[in-house]
C-alpha cells in the first residue's frame, strides 16, 4: 500500500471547497470534526462552508503557504472576495477585501479530525 501525503489529500480538500462539491466533503472530514473548540460534525461543517459561500458568492480558497507534519497541516489560505453584506461583524455590503487565514488541521486516517482556524480581521478593518 502506498502512503498518501496529507499535502495531496489537503489539496484534493481545498478542490472540493472551491468546487462547492459538498457530497465529496466526507472523504476528507472526519463525521465528528471539531472546528475551533466546537464538535460541529460533517453536518455543522458542511453548514458552515455552505453559508460562507452564501454570504460570499466569489468565495475562492488560495493557499498561500502550505507546512505538513503529519498528523497536521498548517496552511496560510489568502482570500480576495465580496462579502454580501456583513463578515466579521463588520458592514462590508459588497465591497471587495483581501485577507489571510491562518489555519492547523489535525488528520486522522487521512480526514480531517480538528481545525484551528484564525482570520485576519485587522487586515480587512484596514481597508475600510
Amino acid at each position: 500500500m502506498i502512503k498518501t501525503d496529507l499535502r495531496d489529500v489537503y489539496r484534493d480538500y481545498i478542490a472540493c471547497l472551491n468546487k462547492q462539491d459538498w457530497p465529496k466533503l466526507g472523504q476528507f472530514v472526519d463525521d465528528e470534526v471539531i472546528h475551533n473548540g466546537r464538535r460541529l460534525g460533517l453536518s455543522g461543517y458542511r453548514e458552515m462552508l455552505e453559508r460562507d459561500f452564501d454570504e460570499i458568492p466569489d468565495l475562492y480558497f488560495n493557499v498561500q503557504m502550505l507546512i505538513s507534519e503529519p498528523p497536521y497541516i498548517a496552511s496560510r489560505l489568502g482570500f480576495d472576495c465580496t462579502p454580501k453584506g456583513t463578515f466579521l461583524g463588520l458592514p462590508l455590503g459588497g465591497m471587495k477585501v483581501s485577507f489571510a487565514e491562518n489555519v492547523i488541521y489535525e488528520f486522522r486516517d487521512e480526514k480531517i479530525v480538528q481545525v484551528w482556524s484564525v482570520i485576519d480581521k485587522t487586515a480587512i478593518e484596514a481597508q475600510l
